[in-house]
C-alpha cells in the first residue's frame, strides 16, 4: 500500500498496484515491478550493456570513489552512477550479443587540473613502469589504475606518486598478472583534494582480453571437438575393421550419422583455435 504523507496531492511512498514509489538521494522515484514478459532484442542488448559495464565498474570501485568524488558533489548522483553512465554511453563496442568494453574510451575523471603529457607505459621484468612530463604543480598526487580484464580485477593506486617524480613503478610479478592483458590509466589530483584532472588512457599491455562471447564460443567448440574426436576414432576403426565398408548395423548407422553431424557442425562453429 502506498501512503500519501503530504495529502492527496502530495508524493507517494510505497506500493500501488505494479508501481513502487520511494525517495532516492532526495528525488522521488517511481518504478514498475512484476513480470515484464518476454524481452525484446533491444532490451536484451541493454541488459548486456549494463552487465558488461557493471563488471568493469565493480572492479574499479576503489578508484572511481575518489576520481569521481568531486564531480558528484552537489548533485543527486554518486561516483558509481557517474562511472556507470560514462562507460555505458561512451566506452562499449560491438553489437549484441558481442558487446565488450573499449578500454581506450573509458573516462575515469573529469576536471580542470592540468593533465599529463608525454605519457609512457612500459613492461618491466617484475612490473609496470609509468612515466610522464613533470610540468605543472609539483605536489599534485598521481592516481594510477591498472585493469586486469581476465581476472575482473584492478590495481588501484590512489596515491601512487607526486607529479614532480615523473615516474612510478608498480610491482606485478606475482600471480601471473604481468603476462595477462593490462589496461592502464592515469590522472592527477590536487594535494588539497579540491581539483582533479581529466583521466588519460596510458595504453594496453599483452593484447586485448577476449570477450565473454569469445570465451563461450571457444568453450563450446572445445566440447564439440572433444566429442567429435571420440566418435571419429570409433567410426574410422569400425570402417577399417570392415575393409573400408560401412557396418550393416543400426548402431553403426547412428554412429555414422553423429560423425557427419559433428563434422559439419565443427566446420561452421565459431571459436576455432587460431
Amino acid at each position: 500500500m502506498a501512503k500519501a504523507a503530504n495529502g492527496p496531492l502530495g508524493t507517494l511512498n510505497g506500493k500501488l498496484h505494479n508501481l513502487v514509489f520511494y525517495v532516492l538521494n532526495g528525488q522521488h522515484v517511481c518504478r514498475t515491478i512484476g513480470d515484464p514478459g518476454k524481452p525484446s532484442i533491444n532490451q536484451l542488448a541493454n541488459r548486456q550493456e549494463m552487465s558488461v559495464t557493471m563488471r568493469l565498474v565493480k572492479s574499479i570501485r576503489e578508484f572511481i570513489s575518489v576520481s569521481f568524488d568531486l564531480e558528484a558533489q552537489g548533485t543527486v548522483k554518486n561516483a558509481h552512477n557517474l562511472a556507470t553512465s560514462y562507460i555505458k554511453k561512451k566506452a562499449l563496442k560491438g553489437q549484441y550479443p558481442n558487446l565488450s568494453v573499449d578500454y581506450s574510451k573509458v573516462e575515469l575523471s573529469h576536471g580542470t587540473l592540468e593533465g599529463a603529457r608525454d605519457l609512457k607505459l612500459e613492461k618491466k621484468e617484475k612490473g609496470v613502469q609509468i612515466s610522464w612530463n613533470t610540468e605543472g604543480r609539483y605536489d599534485d598526487i598521481v592516481m594510477i589504475l591498472l585493469c586486469h580484464p581476465l581476472r575482473r580485477k584492478a590495481t588501484s593506486l590512489i596515491n601512487a606518486s607526486r607529479r614532480d617524480a615523473g615516474t612510478c613503478f608498480i610491482e606485478l610479478h606475482h600471480d601471473g598478472f604481468l603476462d595477462e592483458p593490462i589496461e592502464a590509466y592515469i590522472c592527477f589530483r590536487a594535494a588539497d583534494g579540491k581539483e582533479i584532472s581529466d583521466s588519460a588512457y596510458l595504453g594496453n599491455l599483452n593484447g586485448e582480453a577476449e570477450t565473454e562471447e569469445q570465451i563461450s564460443q571457444k568453450k563450446k567448440y572445445a566440447e564439440v571437438k572433444q566429442r567429435f574426436d571420440v566418435v571419429e576414432a570409433d567410426y574410422l576403426l569400425q570402417m577399417k575393421n570392415n575393409r573400408g565398408n560401412p557396418v550393416d548395423s543400426k548402431a553403426f548407422r547412428n554412429l555414422a550419422k553423429e560423425y557427419q553431424v559433428l563434422k559439419n557442425k565443427l566446420e561452421h562453429l565459431p571459436g576455432k583455435p587460431g
